[in-house]
């Protein structure tokens, strides 16, 4: 469209000269007030840009000349409440685990602490309520792999299950359920498991429980004992409380006599101070399942 066939509208202005399927637009300027707003924000984000942290570059961003930084932010509020908490901290470290929930302020403070450090470095396993999941123990019930009184608990949360313990490379709460399906025949295992099952419940095969019984006196006993009820000193489960690590199922009996069971826990120690073990340790020690 040429200039001399360009249309005003009541207001005077004229259109752009463009045409779009017959639709015109209006040369209408913006209101000097939005163009003035608009001029202010790009000072202001020159401005921003200047004075904070805003430019990305290979390693991290521009520093800004206020030398502002919400991780210092952090940090500093984090520095501020370590320098609160300890004289707290301090006192837990110092204070014989049993005796701790003799304190009422001290375990009180134990048990919140203890909390956020589950919380954070636990709930992944455990479950944000500490009842587990296949695998990962439930921490609510009295049935312990390694004990459940306060000192067994501060020792398996300190080394962890299967982990080296210290720079000699001596290994602490460390065991390991053999792959029984490599030493004994199919029909052997098939017994062992119908027996285990009766131990705690109904064997899948009762007729093959006595058999089971002779299996299990030769080959599992140095474990679990002549009775199935464990020994804490090995890690190695009671076979008799209906309580399962991995599940009672005839199949995943049976895939835990096959193939062995090595499950894991990373050891702390060197994660978390000694005040954050302690504090983990009691609060896992009063879910009830402490003993």
């Amino acid at each position: 469209m040429s200039t001399e066939n360009k249309k005003k509208n009541a207001q005077g202005f004229e259109t752009t000269g463009h045409s779009w399927d017959g639709i015109e637009e209006w040369n209408n300027p913006l209101p000097r007030w939005w163009v003035w707003v608009f001029y202010a924000t790009i000072v202001w984000g020159i401005g921003y840009t200047i004075a904070y942290p805003a430019w990305p570059g290979i390693k991290g961003a521009t520093a800004g000349m206020l030398g502002f930084s919400t991780r210092g932010e952090v940090a500093a509020e984090i520095d501020r409440f370590a320098v609160a908490n300890a004289p707290n901290n301090a006192k837990l470290e110092a204070t014989d685990l049993a005796g701790i929930k003799a304190d009422a302020e001290l375990s009180g403070y134990a048990t919140s602490a203890g909390a956020a450090v589950f919380k954070t470095w636990c709930a992944q396993c455990h479950g944000s309520g500490a009842a587990g999941a296949v695998g990962y123990p439930n921490l609510l019930d009295n049935d312990w792999l390694w004990g459940g009184d306060i000192e067994s608990i501060h020792a398996t949360v300190s080394v962890g299950i299967r982990q080296q313990a210290d720079a000699d490379g001596d290994y602490l709460r460390q065991s390991e359920m053999t792959a029984f399906g490599e030493m004994l025949e199919a029909e052997e295992v098939d017994a062992v498991v119908n027996y285990v099952m009766s131990l705690s419940g109904d064997a899948q095969d009762a007729s093959k429980v006595a058999a089971g019984a002779a299996v299990f006196e030769e080959n599992c006993t140095s474990c679990h004992g002549e009775d199935g009820s464990g020994d804490r000193s090995q890690g190695a489960p009671n076979l008799t409380d209906a309580i399962w690590l991995y599940g009672g199922d005839y199949a995943t009996v049976s895939e835990t006599v096959n193939n062995g069971r090595k499950g894991a826990m990373p050891a702390w120690q060197d994660r978390l101070s000694e005040a954050q073990i302690r504090a983990v340790s009691v609060y896992v020690h009063q879910l009830g399942g402490g003993e």
